[in-house]
């Protein structure tokens, strides 16, 4: 990459945050308008209210709590790693964020809301069917261990770098005390550690975020701009393709289906049903404008004379740091790595959480009693201890692709729930055949799946992305003309 800088300014990146905003204000309306919120409807914070996990909060501490459930390290390194495909990762951020992701999220959360906070696998069996429904409760409770896994090996090397002349802090120490950190927020009552300490991380993560947003304007680097042209600028171009690559390499900031499965623990406890644009859609624009000042960030990092290092490396962090170092200093970078540690931690203990609530509700097991609870999320923290033993990068590149697969099954349930009830499905139909074609063209060319040429991979997920569509358009005309069906939201149906 050496000092060359492609572009001469920032007209792009001021662009992408003036849509993501004016995406929630706009779209996100019309997306709450398509779905019909009930402002009257009994939720179930205070239906099936328990204490532990059905407790009403207010709408700010929901929305801090959704935000850092999602925003793992998915929207920072998943955005570092996606910058180095050109401009063409802020395009995705932007237009998946408003159009995919924040669609997936809300729609998916509304739902829980709707059925009694019910958990991801139920959620899609309704919509799906029942062996879609048994697929994802042994997949969905395997991811989420997967990305606990994930979220401790990543703070707990970035906290021994930070505290590496301290006596005893290795990094098994650190990993040991975020891993019982995670045991006690799985297990607690929800109000009582992480409404509590979220707000504290919340204020870590927005001081990063902001503190990076002030220094691009401050320092005013030239980024890659959209007029430069939309190639592949990956170091890996020849065998790492923009399609689908970039789709599967920026999850979270722009679709993410891990999102759907910690929504229902924010369904548990709202009170209201305007609260969800802000809480679900809100929570995604949040954290795709977080993706955008990484990704703009990394640019800036690429073209600096250290550049060809961060370029071609996979180690993320090492952006992060010099980025945070080199434009806050000393002390305000260790902040905006603090809040890096934040962010992965805080969707760590919440994928734990969101695990034991899946197998319970699957196994029909009440969560009042904390031995009932302890019962269940033993197995998990044991297969999850296990999983620290594995490299992170192969953890890492198999969730990110399941991850996708999940957010891809999401929007076709979504599309489903629509369809049915005479709702505007296109908002869901779209995004879900798009994701269909990246999740197949996926498994066909990446070098740890099949690894077969770029034509046919193309050309065979194209074929089923037809097919699905094909599939969609025959059940959906034999719905056509028949009698309304009884609504599959709660709510009542009329012609």
């Amino acid at each position: 990459m050496g000092g060359k800088r492609p572009g001469f300014g920032m007209v792009t990146f001021s662009l992408s945050m003036v849509l993501l905003v004016a995406g929630y204000l706009v779209y996100g309306r019309f997306v709450e308008k398509v779905f019909g919120i009930d402002e009257k409807r009994v939720t179930p914070a205070y239906a099936m209210r328990d204490g532990i996990d059905y407790i009403p909060l207010p709408g700010w501490k929901i929305f801090l709590i959704q935000f850092l459930n999602i925003a793992g390290l998915g929207p920072i390194f998943g955005a570092i790693m996606g910058a180095k495909f050109g401009a063409s990762a802020y395009l995705w951020i932007v237009f998946g964020c408003i159009f995919a992701g924040s669609v997936h999220d809300y729609l998916s959360g509304m739902l829980s809301l709707r059925h009694n906070g019910e958990s991801y696998p139920e959620m899609i069996g309704r919509y799906l069917g029942k062996p879609f429904m048994q697929v994802v409760r042994v997949f969905t409770p395997v991811m989420m261990v997967l990305v606990g896994a994930v979220f401790v090996a990543g703070p707990a090397g970035l906290l021994t770098s930070l505290t590496g002349n301290v006596p005893g802090l290795s990094f098994g120490t650190w990993t040991a005390i975020i891993f019982v950190y995670f045991i006690a927020a799985t297990l607690l009552p929800i109000d009582q550690l992480i409404g509590r300490l979220y707000p504290v991380f919340a204020a870590a993560l927005l001081f990063m975020a902001v503190g990076i947003l002030v220094a691009l304007y401050v320092h005013m680097p030239a980024l890659p701009e959209v007029t430069d042209g939309l190639m592949n600028t990956h170091p890996k171009a020849e065998t790492t393709p923009l399609f689908p690559m970039l789709f599967i390499t920026i999850a979270c900031g722009a679709l993410s289906g891990f999102h759907a499965t910690q929504s229902p623990m924010m369904a548990r406890c709202m009170t209201n049903e305007r609260q969800g644009r802000p809480i679900f859609y809100g929570a995604m624009i949040t954290e795709g404008i977080v993706a955008l000042i990484w990704a703009a960030a990394a640019n800036y990092a690429f073209h600096t004379p250290q550049g060809q290092a961060f370029f071609t490396s996979g180690n993320a962090a090492l952006v992060v740091d010099f980025v945070s170092k080199n434009w806050l200093g000393a002390a305000g970078g260790a902040l905006a790595v603090l809040g890096v540690i934040a962010a992965p931690i805080t969707s760590g203990d919440t994928a734990f959480r969101s695990a034991r609530l899946i197998v319970a509700d699957a196994l029909k097991i009440g969560q009042q009693s904390l031995l009932k609870r302890l019962l269940v999320s033993l197995p998990l923290f044991a297969v999850g201890f296990v999983l620290l033993f594995v490299d992170f990068d192969v953890i890492w590149r198999y969730f990110a692709w399941s991850n996708q697969i999940l957010g891809t099954i999401t929007l076709w349930a979504v599309t489903v729930y629509l369809t049915v009830n005479r709702k505007n499905y296109v908002i869901g139909l779209i995004p879900a055949l798009f994701m269909t074609a990246v999740v197949t063209a996926y498994l066909f060319i990446a070098p740890e799946t099949l690894a077969l040429s770029a034509t046919v991979s193309y050309a065979l997920a194209l074929a089923l992305t037809a097919m699905c569509a094909f599939f969609f358009v025959r059940w959906k005309n034999r719905l056509t003309g028949k009698a309304v069906p009884p609504a599959t939201d709660g709510s009542v149906t009329t012609r």
